[in-house]
């Protein structure tokens, strides 16, 4: 049978824009993971012995035949592309053919493997030139372990310019951890100096991985996605079309100090790409505190004609096609995933322990409960309303309590986004010493405003929401403090919000719940605070020890 790996033509050689960058260990940990990756690996093992410059990879991938063994550590061989038309139809991890080849000439290399249906096993060590110098039949499972000793060994000087030991076994964890949650289905396992440092258990999705790589996220925080998309209407179409899995961590349960966790990824890689970090960070403006960022995993899978990975030595950094379509695209799918309806109720549950409030519940309760009840609009319906503050509501799955000023701030914000309109006001509003600075930035936001005595000013027109209210100018002089337009939009919601305090008859409530769960982001205010508490049904239940027998109750 004729080998698989084979020498790259020169003219594709020539079009590789650059070799493969192995600068630390945790560069030749990405490169021989995701050679086993593209082996088709379910099981992966890293060991490595960072004092020793030694790391080995062992995966149960498809495995290599002796004649692919022979040729793999050759410059410019591989098995994944053949053609310079290959270069803009990438669908592996590696592709280039110069890892293994860049590996001999820094390192030791040996090479152990079996084919699936192989009787026996080959071990095959490298020269300096990349081609073999010790063929050997060995006794291995099928699959591959590829071992490299003695790192940077000819080149110390390079060894001196990298970080401590512990700050590259960091860089490795993180590179692990990017590459699993690219490829959830697969099992890891992670050693240090002969002893297991971590292990990653395999998941069904990304979002039910997450939870093992940052401890304090669970799995009631996010929300997953999974769409299939269209292919962009300017380009040939592919075979299949196109998919997006997006994993957000909802705002009103977690976010971070820094962008540390908006990641992308494409066809299986983590990369960079500043334009679509902008437009996730972007669609979860107005829904977080001030100063957090959110949590949020894309994965695109889109045909390789879209994305030229041939600018970026590592591989991380692509450029997209119709760029504006994927942000596009990428802006309503976040859209989605905030909303709350029928189809993701159960995500909107909290999971927080609520035992407290339930507590309180059962002290105080005067609502009916029933859990049976039609269907609404969007299966909620006010029944009560606590302090003059919280509106209480049932749906199918429990209960929730939703409080009103911060809901109804979230609507008319969203209202003043899509309809800013200032209007005339008669008489003119008058306001009284105001500063330079105020008097520029409430004609920034375009209120018109002019002097009308000595430390006097008349404004002529106000955002239209002001109209009905009696502390219109205090409303006005808290715009005249500074920020842009859609700090000013804010401001007008918060003031024009119904108050709590305020007494609420059920149509009231009722109207105002349906017209909060159309929104947009209709999780927290606009200033990221939440806007309510789930109490699943569930819960109370387990509260109220519905589960017991008649017998056990009475203490029989």
């Amino acid at each position: 049978m004729a080998s698989t790996i084979q020498p790259l033509p020169t003219e594709v050689v020539y079009l590789i824009t650059a070799g493969e960058v192995i600068d630390s260990l945790a560069s030749v940990v990405r490169e021989l993971v995701e050679n086993s990756l593209d082996a088709g690996a379910t099981r992966i093992v890293v060991y490595l012995w960072p004092q020793q410059w030694r790391i080995r990879v062992a995966d149960n991938g498809c495995g290599m035949k002796i004649d692919d063994l022979q040729q793999a550590a050759t410059a410019h061989s591989t098995s994944k592309i053949r053609s310079s038309d290959d270069l803009w139809k990438i669908n592996s991890l590696g592709f280039r053919g110069e890892a293994l080849h860049s590996l001999t000439t820094l390192a030791d290399l040996e090479i152990l493997s079996r084919p699936a249906n192989g009787d026996v096993g080959w071990q095959v060590i490298y020269g300096d030139d990349g081609k073999a110098k010790e063929v050997t039949a060995t006794a291995i499972a099928p699959g591959t372990v590829v071992t490299v000793s003695n790192l940077f060994g000819n080149c110390p000087s390079r060894r001196q310019g990298l970080p401590s030991a512990t700050q590259q076994m960091k860089a490795v964890q993180a590179v692990i951890h990017q590459i699993a949650l690219c490829h959830p289905q697969v099992t890891w396992q992670i050693w240090q100096n002969d002893k297991v440092w971590f292990t990653i258990s395999p998941a069904a999705t990304t979002g039910q991985l997450l939870p093992q790589i940052l401890p304090q996220i669970r799995q009631g925080d996010l929300q997953e996605l999974k769409l299939e998309l269209p292919h962009p209407p300017n380009s040939p179409l592919p075979i299949s079309n196109s998919a997006l899995s997006l994993v957000v961590g909802l705002p009103d349960r977690c976010h971070r100090h820094r962008p540390d966790w908006v990641r992308i990824a494409i066809n299986g890689r983590m990369v960079k790409s500043i334009e679509l970090e902008q437009t996730i960070l972007s669609a979860f403006h107005r829904t977080l505190p001030r100063d957090r960022y959110p949590i949020c995993l894309l994965h695109l899978t889109i045909s390789p004609d879209q994305i030229n990975w041939n600018r970026n030595p590592a591989k991380t950094e692509i450029y997209l096609n119709e760029l504006n379509y994927w942000q596009e695209q990428i802006t309503q799918a976040i859209d989605q995933a905030l909303r709350i309806d029928a189809a993701n109720f159960k995500e909107a549950v909290h999971t927080t322990r609520v035992s407290k409030l339930l507590k309180a519940a059962e002290e105080k309760g005067g609502y009916n409960f029933n859990p049976k009840t039609e269907n609404t609009q969007h299966s909620l319906k006010a029944i009560a309303q606590v302090s003059n503050t919280y509106i209480v509501a049932e749906h199918p799955g429990g209960m929730w309590l939703v409080e009103q000023h911060i809901a109804h701030e979230r609507v008319l914000y969203e209202q003043i986004c899509d309809n800013w309109q200032l209007v005339p006001v008669e008489p003119s509003i008058i306001l009284y010493q105001l500063s330079p600075a105020q008097v520029s930035q409430l004609q920034r936001i375009g209120l018109e405003i002019e002097t009308f005595g000595e430390q006097l000013w008349a404004v002529r027109n106000i955002p239209a929401l002001f109209q009905q209210r009696e502390d219109c100018a205090e409303a006005i002089l808290e715009l005249s403090w500074g920020g842009d337009l859609q700090t000013a939009q804010v401001a007008v919601a918060c003031r024009s919000a119904i108050r709590n305090g305020t007494p609420m008859n059920l149509p009231e409530m009722q109207t105002l719940l349906d017209q909060w769960q159309r929104t947009r982001n209709p999780r927290t205010c606009p200033h990221g605070r939440p806007i309510y508490l789930s109490l699943e049904e569930s819960a109370l239940a387990r509260f109220f020890r519905r589960h017991w027998v008649i017998g056990k109750s009475h203490g029989i």
